[in-house]
């Protein structure tokens, strides 16, 4: 039995393993964290919505925050209830199982239950107008929490009723120590370029920080985490061959630029709009004028938007290099 906790644990996904206990493990949004626990010790929690990008935060708040509320795991299990978009949560659930769980009180404890509805955008319409009364017609005895990404999906009359906090993307510097202390603790070796390679393909996601430092350091754990080892895991185009892409562009014609560009992407399986939005970072750092800036930006987005729509990545391909090649003709012209 001993052997067998201890495979589990190491096969714990290291999100899981790290999730902040206490509000005071929270590695940044500092001032709503302050404010929620200021609300919850003067016993004035209010019906709460915390939207923001992936992986900043907001499920771990709001589960220590519940925590912090009811102090025990038996108190926690007994007046928590949550929904996740993996549950149905559709008008049903909403006048069933939510209304249920609102309306009755426990004998042996006291104090407001604690509703979280997590990724609640993908709740139906109906869902949120049935929502709404229940909303009201349980506050003196249960809050709701309601998380999700997208604020517009929410319903005003959803939005009214409810204290909201925006969870921003996580700086570089708020990340770096929590996932050196990770390293640490799972004695993962690691070095200074794979850090950075790391916080870089983040965007701010300290989900996505972990689960890719787990993931590199499974897959080569015969070599320190270091910056190739990072990129081959998360298979993000890597940063040379993207100035070699650049350099192509800028300087090839259209023929050879388009097979040189089509065999790399096709050799080391990268797709093309991982390529976009690295090339967009590489040339809003060179020295343009504003005109062909543009212009190129301009055509990028035309193509990076037929990609979203699901064309053809080679005809898009041949797409991007006649933007950069009508670009330069434009240049030669003036």
């Amino acid at each position: 039995m001993e052997a067998k906790s201890d495979m589990q644990a190491v096969q714990m996904p290291w999100v899981e393993k790290y999730r902040p206990e206490k509000l005071e493990d929270l590695v940044a949004q500092d001032d709503i964290v302050a404010s929620i626990t200021s609300l919850i010790d003067s016993g004035n929690l209010p019906h709460l919505l915390l939207y923001g990008p992936p992986g900043t935060g907001k499920t771990s708040t709001i589960v220590a925050a519940a925590k912090r509320m009811y102090g025990s795991t038996k108190a926690y299990n007994s007046m928590t209830l949550e929904l996740n978009a993996s549950d149905a949560r559709g008008i049903d659930v909403v006048r069933n199982e939510i209304k249920e769980f609102a309306g009755t009180q426990q004998l042996f404890l006291k104090g407001i239950k604690l509703i979280i509805l997590d990724e609640a955008d993908a709740m139906t319409s109906d869902a949120q107008f049935a929502l709404r009364r229940i909303m009201e017609k349980y506050s003196k005895n249960c809050r709701f929490c309601l998380i999700c990404n997208y604020v517009s999906k929410i319903i005003p009359a959803l939005q009214s009723r409810c204290t909201r906090f925006r969870f921003s993307p996580l700086a570089s510097n708020q990340i770096q120590g929590r996932l050196e202390h990770v390293a640490m603790n799972e004695h993962c070796p690691t070095t200074p370029d794979g850090i950075q390679a790391i916080l870089r393909l983040s965007g701010g996601d300290m989900r996505r920080v972990l689960n890719l430092l787990q993931a590199t350091a499974m897959s080569h754990h015969d070599r320190p985490v270091d910056e190739t080892a990072v990129y081959l895991t998360s298979g993000a185009p890597l940063p040379n061959d993207i100035d070699r892409i650049l350099e192509w562009l800028m300087n090839h014609d259209f023929a050879a630029a388009f097979r040189d560009i089509h065999y790399l992407c096709t050799t080391k399986g990268y797709a093309l709009t991982d390529v976009l939005q690295d090339l967009t970072d590489k040339i809003l750092c060179l020295d343009m004028d504003s005109v062909p800036l543009g212009l190129l930006l301009d055509g990028m987005s035309a193509v990076e938007h037929r990609l979203a729509l699901g064309t053809d990545e080679r005809i898009q391909l041949a797409s991007l290099v006649g933007v950069f090649v009508q670009t330069r003709q434009s240049l030669q012209v003036l």
